[in-house]
């Protein structure tokens, strides 16, 4: 019999469970996604700005895939918390969210990054997408797009207040202001929005770090003044991403912008843990074991030797690698191996006939699969292939047998973000608590996705 590291999951009915076992069958790792997480961390993102008639609305950014979650059930799952915006940074996934269904009367939607030059800002016009302009050969394009199609486009206009990335400098605004104000003025532009990203509002222990973010809130509001002066009123302000709508409520303006707080995760470990903010982080990775086998001590594991076997031990191979997404950061060495140093690995939930146990990657991430050391023998353990481990999930961390993407994102030095951003699609989502949708709403999801 195998072990089961996992939850028992609330599979919905004998279709889940064909879905859940094909999905064991297509491969041996599933990222199951829990909507009513997703749903239930928007609706407290929404009350944390006052509610529904606040006058502050909230976007779900669903960018990049949801985060790794699914484009559309995420999508649908902030919409029944609450938000009345989505926003995605390509042009590609706004036009999914509109093709799949979701239609202006549900939500507005904002695209910010492309192409100015191949861009297909027609069809975003068309199908009533909001579009971020940026540059001057952006203005140029849309409100050339928006006389072809012979409507006007809705667009949000990118000021740098000091993150340095996308955006009009105040050196060169008034040249945009001047556009602006020009094709406002023959009716091809609607001016909607004014907008920016905050660089360090995820760090509020760092003196330095806020006083840069009062910086930026003072520059955004001289941009605010100099659209008022020009005659564009920005109707809409938002510059508040998920750190700023947790712990900075005087920027809420009419619109702020959630993103990983959708997904259950604090924006830095600086802000503490997701219970913290009263978020669940909604995907748990889990893996099936492969092979399973005792190593004497001294043997090497994976490429390079970095990481060698300290004492008789069995191993077991988790049959997903860095083709999957699995940072080959994570890697585990050990002093005894050809580094000479110790490099925890990504943790692990492993079930034993003695209860859970953390172990972890050893030995270098390969691309499709990994090592983990037992440290014990797998026939005392109860270990065999075919078990079921679970990588990161919504527990209490690695020091309670839990692990999150907090947890892989310090083995493998990054941001929990890039920890399930980067899951490839190969890896099979399933859907939790799908009835927390719209009867409609669930017809848009793929029927073999949903447990």
């Amino acid at each position: 019999m195998t072990l089961n590291a996992a939850p028992q999951w609330r599979i919905s009915g004998e279709q889940g469970q064909r879905n859940y076992e094909r999905a064991l069958r297509r491969y041996p790792a599933q990222a199951i996604v829990d909507l009513k997480a997703l749903r239930d961390n928007m609706a407290h993102l929404v009350d944390v700005v006052g509610g529904p008639n606040s006058g502050t609305a909230v976007m779900g950014v669903v960018k990049a895939d949801a985060y790794g979650h699914g484009l559309v059930p995420a999508a649908l799952a902030a919409l029944a918390g609450g938000a009345t915006w989505l926003g995605t940074a390509q042009s590609h996934e706004a036009l999914v969210l509109r093709k799949a269904g979701i239609g202006p009367d549900r939500a507005h939607i904002l695209t910010w990054l492309y192409n100015g030059a191949e861009a297909p800002f027609g069809e975003l016009i068309e199908n009533d997408i909001d579009i971020s302009v940026g540059s001057l050969d952006g203005i140029d394009a849309v409100a050339a797009a928006a006389r072809t199609i012979g409507r006007p486009a809705r667009v949000h206009v990118k000021v740098d207040s000091g993150f340095g990335r996308n955006g009009f400098t105040p050196q060169i605004f008034d040249a945009a202001l001047a556009k602006l104000t020009r094709y406002a003025s023959e009716g091809v532009l609607d001016i909607v929005g004014q907008w920016s990203h905050l660089a360090v509002a995820d760090m509020p222990s760092n003196e330095e770090f806020v006083a840069a973010t009062d910086a930026q809130v003072e520059n955004f509001k001289a941009f605010t003044a100099r659209m008022e002066k020009a005659g564009i009123p920005p109707r809409i302000r938002h510059l508040a991403n998920t750190a700023a709508t947790l712990n900075r409520p005087e920027i809420h303006f009419e619109l702020t912008r959630p993103g990983v707080g959708l997904y259950g995760y604090e924006p830095d470990p600086d802000m503490g843990e997701p219970s913290d903010w009263g978020l669940t982080p909604a995907m748990t990775l889990q893996a099936q074991l492969g092979t399973v086998k005792d190593v004497e001590a001294g043997h090497g594991i994976s490429y390079g030797r970095t990481y060698l076997a300290e004492e008789d031990t069995s191993t077991a191979v988790m049959p997903v690698g860095y083709a999957d997404g699995i940072h080959r950061s994570a890697s585990g060495f050990n002093t005894a191996g050809a580094k000479g140093i110790v490099h925890l690995g990504g943790p692990v939930r492993l079930m034993t006939v003695d209860g859970p146990r953390i172990v972890r990657v050893s030995g270098r991430v390969c691309m499709d699969q990994c090592v983990l050391d037992l440290r014990g023998k797998a026939s005392e353990l109860g270990v065999r292939e075919g078990d079921t481990v679970v990588l990161f999930g919504p527990g209490r961390g690695e020091v309670y047998a839990e692990p999150t993407a907090d947890d892989w994102a310090r083995a493998a030095d990054t941001i929990s973000y890039e920890i399930f951003t980067c899951l490839r699609n190969r890896i099979p989502r399933l859907y939790l608590n799908a009835d927390v949708l719209p009867e409609a709403d669930r017809a848009m999801l793929d029927p073999e996705s949903v447990l």
